[in-house]
């Protein structure tokens, strides 16, 4: 009976109306609090969400890129003279483009069968019977013939293997680093484009004259400040934005991030939207044992009628160019719903308030009664009219027998 009762009274008092009441509370601390909490309230909305987020335009965070990269510069090593050829893969690139800092060359390679390395697991033996035939260890460097010779010239024997011969662990030769190559200038050519806007940039400032933009791009160096359209950037400029030591870049090697990041207000004068560049290391840091970047190439050539090669490993700097962009413009949809979320919030300081009151106030119980008012709506007893005109007419003559004045 008791839980009828109250699912009766839940059921009659959801149907109930509740209206705000206008109370003034004259209490300083409590008024305080109410335009602390207002101004902070405020000011986010305007600071924050207007100003700074831009909520009133719409915006656009999928742009379309497109990267063009080439590196320009030459060293000497030796007698030789290097060019971009020598040094960069690939020689004109996309957003990924290297640079070699430092070899470490194996000439003369031969298919054949020699002495594996003697650090590969298992490769020293004492006899043919620790070598099995047609056995690959994948973290060496061919297939055993099944014989134990000697290790090149020294006394120890290791497996036979056969492979491209010497292999490279005995034969290599370590070039001095490419220190030049601080000097290297990187060329990136970017645009964006908005397609929810049809706005389209570039990182070159525009120039009617061909002729004169040429050989500005030939000249000029990034500079954050002064050239912020040249799309040049030394080599050591982006080892030093990205904090790391172009010495030990040579020796090691490692991959660099460009990023290139557009930021455009289009209610402005497109003119203004201009790139942003940053730089940092993206591969594992120097005091791990696989950081770093290499890889290997070779050349190959006829030497006596038999195919040989040179077996190249390079270490040098990779650059990835990574976009990122976004683009807004003025619109009536998010000014509006900005704006009504701006209105609607304001109402969290007088939540704060209330809460205040009747909670940690010494007049909250007064402050409770106050507040809140129960108002029942009892319906009005029916009086038919003939009912009310006999009782008008009954106290007409009571009035009469009382000697009251009509």
């Amino acid at each position: 009976m008791g839980f009828t009762s109250c699912l009766k009274d839940y059921f009659l008092g959801f149907w109930d109306y509740e209206t705000p009441k206008i109370m003034v509370v004259k209490n300083m601390t409590l008024g305080v609090i109410y335009r602390v909490v207002q101004f902070i309230v405020i000011t986010y909305f305007v600071w924050y969400v207007f100003i700074s987020q831009k909520a009133y335009q719409e915006s656009e965070t999928r742009p379309q890129s497109s990267v063009y990269t080439r590196m320009k510069g030459s060293a000497v090593r030796g007698d030789e003279i290097l060019d971009t050829v020598e040094y960069v893969r690939p020689s004109e690139g996309g957003d990924v483009i290297s640079a070699i800092l430092r070899r470490e060359v194996t000439d003369g390679q031969k298919q054949g069968t020699c002495a594996e390395y003697f650090g590969v697991t298992n490769a020293n033996c004492t006899s043919d019977s620790d070598c099995i035939k047609g056995e690959v260890d994948f973290n060496g460097n061919g297939r055993r013939t099944g014989r134990c010779i000697q290790y090149y010239n020294h006394t120890f024997k290791t497996c036979e293997i056969q492979t491209w011969c010497p292999i490279e662990d005995y034969a290599v030769k370590r070039e001095p680093s490419l220190v030049e190559a601080i000097n290297f200038t990187l060329f990136i050519r970017n645009s964006i484009y908005f397609p929810k806007f049809g706005a389209l940039r570039g990182n070159i400032k525009d120039a009617s004259n061909r002729r004169t933009m040429h050989k500005y791009l030939n000249k000029c160096l990034y500079d954050e400040e002064k050239e912020p359209y040249c799309p040049n950037f030394r080599l050591g400029y982006i080892a030093h934005q990205a904090r790391e030591n172009f010495t030990e870049l040579c020796r090691t090697g490692g991959v660099i991030g460009v990023f290139i990041h557009w930021d455009c207000d289009l209610d402005l004068d497109l003119s203004r939207c201009k790139p942003k560049y940053s730089f940092r290391r993206l591969d594992v840091r120097k005091d791990q044992a696989n950081s770093g970047y290499y890889c290997r190439f070779s050349k190959y050539y006829q030497k006596d009628g038999v195919e040989s090669r040179t077996l190249i490993k390079a270490y040098g700097i990779r650059l990835d160019v990574i976009v990122h962009g976004q683009a807004g413009k003025f619109s009536p949809i998010p000014t509006i719903i900005s704006t009504v979320t701006a209105l609607t919030s304001v109402g969290i300081c007088t939540i704060i308030c209330d809460w205040i009151m009747l909670t940690f106030l010494d007049k909250d119980d007064v402050y409770s009664e106050s507040k809140f008012d129960e108002v029942i709506d009892e319906p009005t007893e029916f009086i038919p009219p003939q009912l009310l005109y006999i009782t008008s007419f009954s106290s007409y003559q009571s009035d009469l027998s009382d000697g009251v004045p009509l």
